[in-house]
């Protein structure tokens, strides 16, 4: 009788270790990377401008490129204005300066953003639906205006589902940001 108690329990143990490795819900992952000092920039003044060439959105056909770089510089300035910064023209000599990038992998490789970027999260797209999500790069970049290089870059990484509204992918890539660009002190 034993034998059958451990014969049956042995099956049942068998049988409840199967699993299926799915992705449910690809929009709850996102990585992201950072690097760089932000002490480097002169927080004497509370001021940023946009840098007047990094400001690329890299995408086909499905995304209308002004109307995301609108919303990004908006997304921004709220982020900014909300830690007690002032964006300013060029010309006024701000105390940093912004740039941002926007790519969806069609577009652009891991490979390739790595080589721009010189970093890159490495989100996986292992058991991913990809004629529903597609995976997509943001970077966001302060740079000391009087440098070449960024002082300090954040890259996200994300799905996007183009069956979502607009209006809801916006929501999603404002929290995004937010919390891209939370290292950014206080003015």
């Amino acid at each position: 009788m034993m034998k059958r108690y451990l014969a049956a329990a042995a099956l049942m143990m068998t049988v409840g270790c199967a699993s299926q490795d799915t992705v449910d819900n690809p929009l709850s992952r996102t990585t992201m990377v950072t690097s760089g000092d932000l002490s480097m920039v002169s927080h004497q003044k509370n001021t940023y401008a946009w840098h007047p060439s990094v400001d690329n959105v890299v995408a086909d056909d499905r995304i209308d490129q002004a109307a995301v770089k609108a919303h990004v510089q908006q997304a921004i300035d709220q982020v900014m204005t909300e830690k007690g910064y002032q964006r300013v023209g060029l010309s006024s000599s701000p105390a940093m300066l912004i740039g941002y990038g926007l790519a969806l992998e069609a577009e652009m490789s891991d490979a390739e953003i790595m080589k721009r970027a010189g970093l890159v999260p490495g989100l996986s797209t292992k058991n991913v639906d990809h004629d529903k999500y597609e995976k997509g790069s943001v970077l966001i970049a302060v740079f000391n205006p009087n440098q070449i290089q960024p002082v300090w870059r954040v890259l996200a990484q994300g799905f996007t589902d183009f069956e979502q509204s607009a209006k809801q992918r916006q929501s999603r890539f404002d929290i995004l940001l937010d919390k891209m660009m939370k290292a950014i002190p206080k003015a």
